[in-house]
């Protein structure tokens, strides 16, 4: 395969979640809208949770079903970046695990590019006023469940610099196979390190 593409889809009980979404973004990598049917292709076990798993390039796909066990994240090391480029969701995470590399005791990392922030390693994030949840503008992968969350008017896109972190009062993480699920702890300083 060349330039690899990944797409992750929650399966539950033999429904696969969001797929126009998740097809979307496949069209959208590969530039063209008939390459691939998501809907037709993914065939999924019907017991439990799974992680369908697809990899994909303009002459092949590949596509898995794995069972999923969520990784719990509590706390984020802020970690920064001036290169990393991420915009498409390919295969290839050589960048993203070498600032993983930095986590140290947390348990995952806040990507922070030209002091904006930006993602975790695995999800987008969105941070509450105490009235309203705001996603980052300069997410670098504009996610499914971002992409949904905003369409449905439940997240607000608005650049966040680092300093600002301070200024909210809850966190939470997003991606297909966790929706939207908010960090337990009410202090900023305690999730942040």
């Amino acid at each position: 395969m060349s330039s690899v593409f990944l797409e992750t889809i929650k399966i539950l009980d033999g429904v696969a979640f969001h797929l126009e979404y998740h097809q979307e973004r496949l069209n959208t990598a590969l530039q063209t809208p008939d390459r691939y049917n998501l809907y037709t292709l993914i065939n999924p076990p019907s017991n439990a949770l799974y992680r369908c798993r697809i990899l994909y390039d303009i002459d092949e796909i590949e596509i898995e079903y794995l069972p999923y066990t969520k990784h719990c994240v509590e706390t984020l090391k802020l970690v920064f970046s001036k290169t990393i480029i991420y915009d498409k969701k390919y295969a290839n995470r050589d960048e993203i695990n070498m600032l993983l590399m930095h986590k140290e005791q947390s348990d995952d990392i806040l990507i922070i590019k030209k002091g904006l922030v930006s993602d975790t390693s695995i999800a987008n994030i969105a941070f509450y006023d105490g009235k309203l949840w705001f996603t980052p503008a300069s997410a670098l992968l504009k996610g499914t469940c971002r992409a949904r969350l905003l369409s449905e008017g439940k997240i607000i896109e608005k650049e966040i610099r680092v300093e600002d972190i301070k200024n909210y009062k809850k966190i939470a993480l997003m991606n297909a196979m966790i929706d939207f699920d908010i960090i337990t702890s009410d202090n900023i300083e305690e999730i942040i390190c």
